[in-house]
């Protein structure tokens, strides 16, 4: 990006932060779209490389907690947009939020930008502050931080944010779909007021182009006020199920009925919890006065029904753009893989497994691509169950959140409980463990040529922090042989048989035609 470009040669200069996040990787191509230059700013820059719209922006290396990394990215920059913030990550997070939020609005300023914009969530009216769940509260302080600065702000206010992808809308889902007949919390009769994700991105975008004197928070929601229950018979009409049966009690508490979420849903409890949380209120609109700025199109905002129908289709057609699981999940290990030969961090235990494959290499980098999710983990599939539910039972990511997309991966994704960290197309995926241990894991799968030959290589290793884990390695060692044995038999075995199908179903051609140079036959 030419940081002497203005405005008037072809839009302004945007910096999103939380692009790898669900609502920043789908802004970035609207705010190229509508002719902005674009910079995002990513603690790992590398997870941006692998998203189709990575060539036309500018990536620079960047935590909002860090001021001096901070104040580079904001350099030049006209728009700010401010995408990040924790579902309570630890006992700590306002502060951190407050901190960094104070800490990207004074670097703003320094930088000459001409206005911050943050997407906040909408606060109940006449609750007192001290009654809010944390997390709405911190949502509010960030965005009153951004309001008191020196720099305009535009602070949008949403509830439940309905598409493809999004928590709400996962956590929505996956309990309309399992639960025919629910015991559900009270909360289910609380109203709110949801917002398709294509009418939160529009908003966002114009608020870009606000006049300079504009310096305020607006309640942005869709046209229906409904409760949760509402919203759950309706995605079930919409979605063609059977009428639900939803019966509320009084005794589940936010923090009973997040982990009963977590159970049901790919939504774990750390998360569940600030989202239930919030649903103690009633959330609705107060004004919409973002239709002076940002004028109403026709049938904008999305009704509920047509929102949850977008959201549908592009989950059955498999074009989920971005997912909740996008970003990093609070606590999660974040630390990639240190090099080999460099290596002097204490122990690395390793297991190792190779197998010639008969198959060609493309047809075992298809399985390897493939793998998680529907497809499974091509082992022994109580043990990676049992694994699961241990991990959702300590609060963590568990194996359900699945895959993005059933076909392909980029680096960044979430992979059930894991995480791709490297991916070289046709020979390397590397995924980092995201699930709760006593260290930190990896699973590497290679695919390697030898001697005209197709080679399976797979490395699981571990970096134990302290005695527990050393003890759990050794633990759990003599299943190896199992699990990641299996494993490597398995996905070679599929690859064969994979490669034998293709070739029985390939049409055999005449031979003139095969020898007649009229092309490659795909």
């Amino acid at each position: 990006m030419d940081a002497d470009r203005t405005p008037d040669s072809g839009g302004l200069r945007c910096l999103v932060t939380g692009a790898s996040g669900y609502v920043g990787g789908r802004l970035v191509p609207e705010l190229l779209e509508a002719g902005h230059q674009v910079r995002c700013v990513a603690r790992t820059p590398g997870k941006l490389r692998d998203y189709p719209w990575a060539g036309d922006v500018e990536v620079v290396k960047g935590d909002v907690t860090d001021a001096g990394s901070i104040a580079q990215a904001l350099r030049g920059i006209d728009v700010a947009y401010y995408l990040v913030h924790a579902l309570g990550s630890g006992s700590d997070f306002e502060e951190t939020d407050r901190r960094a939020a104070r800490t990207f609005a004074e670097q703003a300023h320094s930088a000459g930008v001409r206005r911050i914009v943050y997407l906040g969530g909408l606060t109940p009216r006449g609750v007192p502050e001290r009654e809010l769940s944390p997390h709405l509260r911190s949502r509010a302080e960030v965005g009153k931080i951004f309001l008191d600065s020196l720099v305009p702000a535009t602070v949008l206010r949403a509830a439940v944010v309905i598409g493809s992808g999004s928590a709400s809308f996962e956590m929505l889902r996956y309990l309309t779909e399992r639960l025919p007949v629910m015991v559900t919390p009270s909360w289910v009769n609380t109203r709110v007021q949801p917002i398709g994700v294509r009418d939160v991105l529009r908003y966002l975008v114009g608020s870009a182009t606000m006049p300079d004197d504009v310096d305020r928070a607006f309640d942005v929601g869709g046209p229906d006020v409904l409760t949760y229950r509402d919203m759950m018979l309706r995605y079930a009409d919409v979605a063609g199920l059977r009428r639900r049966l939803i019966v509320p009690v009084p005794v589940l508490t936010p923090r009973l009925s997040s982990h009963w979420v977590g159970l049901v849903t790919p939504v774990p409890a750390s998360i569940a919890r600030p989202l239930t949380e919030s649903l103690r209120h009633e959330v609705v609109c107060q004004e919409h006065e973002i239709a002076r700025y940002v004028p109403d199109l026709p049938g904008r905002p999305l009704p509920f029904d047509e929102a949850l129908s977008l959201a549908l289709r592009r989950v059955r057609e498999a074009q989920v753009v971005t997912r909740w699981s996008s970003a990093d999940l609070p606590g999660a290990p974040s630390d990639p893989l240190p090099t080999d030969p460099d290596w002097a961090g204490g122990s690395l235990y390793e297991d190792e497994r190779q197998l010639t494959v008969e198959a060609s290499p493309e047809a075992l980098w298809k399985v390897i691509e493939g793998i998680g999710g529907d497809n499974g983990w091509y082992s022994f599939p109580l043990a990676w169950a049992v694994r699961g539910w241990l991990d959702r039972f300590v609060g963590g990511v568990g194996l359900r959140r699945g895959r993005r997309d059933a076909e392909r991966l980029r680096v960044g994704d979430s992979l059930d409980f894991w995480r791709v960290e490297e991916i070289e197309p046709g020979r390397l995926l590397r995924l980092r463990a995201e699930m709760r241990l006593p260290g930190l894991a990896w699973l590497e799968m290679r695919v390697e040529r030898d001697e005209g030959r197709t080679r399976y290589r797979q490395r699981a290793l571990f970096h134990p922090r302290g005695l527990f884990g050393h003890v759990y390695w050794w633990s759990v060692s003599p299943f190896h042989a199992v699990v990641f044995g299996g494993m490597a038999r398995n996905i070679t075995q599929a690859a064969a048989k994979g490669m034998s199908a293709h070739n029985k179903a390939a049409p055999e051609r005449p031979v003139s035609e095969a020898n007649s140079g009229g092309g490659v036959s795909r």
